[in-house]
């Protein structure tokens, strides 16, 4: 994925640093205006007539794993980009990590990380060098990047395969250097769009417990996109489904089953509040897109 901004670039995006990855040394120290690190407020993005998202209100609170579920079309991308300031909303805004998104877009951007489903490693590269220039692009001062590299690659079990090409690395593993190098900076927010799509279930539990694990060793918010009802189901706390632009629920995923019936599944409450079954919705470019993604982690 490559940032590109037209107030400030991707080194605005990326200025946002920390002098390590370890959570108890030289970490900012910001107290939260709101329990919640993400706010909506009647957000709201048109197209023409095609209105693709229509007057959100939703929270994630601090430290949370949010997902956001909802077939294709349902303006999850396109909520999603507001939110990382990659697209303005026609009305209404939101507070990502105390900013605001219309007003304070290049504060946002310093507080985030965004993992999208494009691919940010490259593949002629070692692991290390490709964190090695994302440590350069985050403005991470040239006497701490070697220490902030091992330790994101120690967090992400990649260690053993740092000097080898990305090219020969398992989908997994690519999928846990790009989360890798979303994190150097150590946002408040990181962005998670589809992140275990194309991957084998072994591969997927390995990305699910290092999501876990940055929750739990560095306090990070994550809000991730998913069409894997197991996947939010066993990783979210909180999960909000969305359909034509709007939010159709929002709870935890025992909340929304249990407002069905005892034997009710998360894929249940997928078919109730968005009269969709999770394989239907999207058209030959959804189709593309994904197989493409599938392909490059296989």
């Amino acid at each position: 994925m490559v940032w590109s901004f037209g107030d400030g670039g991707a080194e605005e995006l990326l200025a946002g640093t920390i002098s390590n990855l370890n959570p108890s040394q030289n970490r900012e120290s910001v107290v939260p205006d709101s329990p919640n690190a993400v706010e909506t407020y009647s957000l709201t993005r048109r197209y023409g007539s095609l209105v693709a998202v229509d007057g959100l209100n939703f929270a994630c609170p601090h430290g949370a794993i949010f997902g956001l579920l909802g077939p294709n079309g349902a303006g999850k991308s396109t909520l999603i980009k507001m939110l990382t300031t990659l697209l303005p909303p026609s009305e209404g805004t939101a507070s990502v990590a105390g900013y605001d998104i219309v007003r304070e877009p290049r504060s946002v951007r310093r507080k985030i990380g965004y993992v999208s489903q494009m691919l940010s490693a490259d593949g002629d590269l070692t692991g290390y060098e490709n964190l090695s220039i994302s440590a350069k692009l985050y403005l991470v001062p040239g006497s701490e990047r070697a220490a902030r590299i091992k330790q994101a690659l120690e967090f992400m079990h990649l260690s053993h395969v740092a000097g080898k090409l990305v090219k020969h690395y398992s989908g997994g593993m690519i999928r846990r250097l790009e989360i890798a190098q979303s994190m150097l900076h150590h946002p408040s927010v990181l962005f998670l769009d589809e992140p275990t799509v194309g991957l084998d279930p072994v591969a997927k539990q390995a990305v699910w417990q290092n999501v876990r694990d940055l929750r739990e060793e560095f306090g990070t918010t994550i809000l991730m996109t998913t069409h894997d009802m197991l996947e939010a189901d066993e990783l979210c706390e909180k999960v909000a489904f969305m359909h034509a632009g709007r939010l159709a629920a929002i709870g935890s995923p025992a909340e929304l089953r249990s407002a069905l019936g005892p034997d009710a599944s998360l894929g249940d409450v997928f078919i109730h509040y968005t009269g969709a079954t999770i394989s239907e919705g999207g058209d030959f470019r959804d189709a593309a897109r994904i197989r493409s993604t599938a392909k490059r982690l296989g």
